[in-house]
């Protein structure tokens, strides 16, 4: 029987670039990772969504990591990956520039304060993995992002079907 591959405990971040920056979230908040799947723009959505996505049946707002960054769009390449994420109950995606390593992050500093954007960056944390260093992005502000997208009314997640009539049916 083949051994299976177990989870190193070890290993608790999920290693991802946007613009030439290094940058990490934990592990246990990643669902998946996936190829980007077309996005419907939202009318006044805000900053930082690009619009939603169908994953699998379920309708998901896409985190724009590049705009939520400051940095200017660039087309999606083959490296382009979507990072899915657990946000509290609701699934969310990263479009991140790639994904680069699932690695230990087990001497994670404070985060400097580097004034002006603090928020909107939402680093938790700076680490170092293969001699670089990577900032570890606080799930929580995420989540808070995605929330603001649900309670403006901008995306409904579950419409009325309506009942179906056919010709000489009541």
């Amino acid at each position: 029987m083949p051994q299976r591959n177990r989870h190193d405990p070890t290993k608790n971040l999920v290693g991802f670039v946007v613009g030439d920056v290094e940058y990490a979230i934990t592990i246990g908040a990643v669902r998946e990772i996936s190829n980007p799947l077309a996005i419907v723009p939202l009318p006044r959505a805000p900053a930082g969504i690009c619009g939603v996505a169908d994953f699998r049946g379920e309708v998901v707002p896409v985190i724009d990591m590049r705009s939520r960054f400051g940095l200017a769009g660039t087309p999606a390449t083959r490296r382009t990956k979507w990072i899915l994420i657990d946000l509290g109950g609701r699934t969310s995606a990263l479009v991140v520039d790639a994904v680069t390593d699932v690695f230990g992050g087990l001497d994670i500093k404070k985060a400097p304060a580097l004034g002006g954007g603090d928020e909107q960056r939402g680093i938790v944390g700076v680490t170092k993995h293969q001699g670089a260093l990577v900032f570890v992005l606080d799930v929580r502000r995420l989540r808070d992002l995605a929330a603001e997208l649900a309670t403006s009314g901008v995306l409904v997640t579950s419409l009325p079907v309506p009942a179906l009539s056919f010709k000489g049916e009541p």
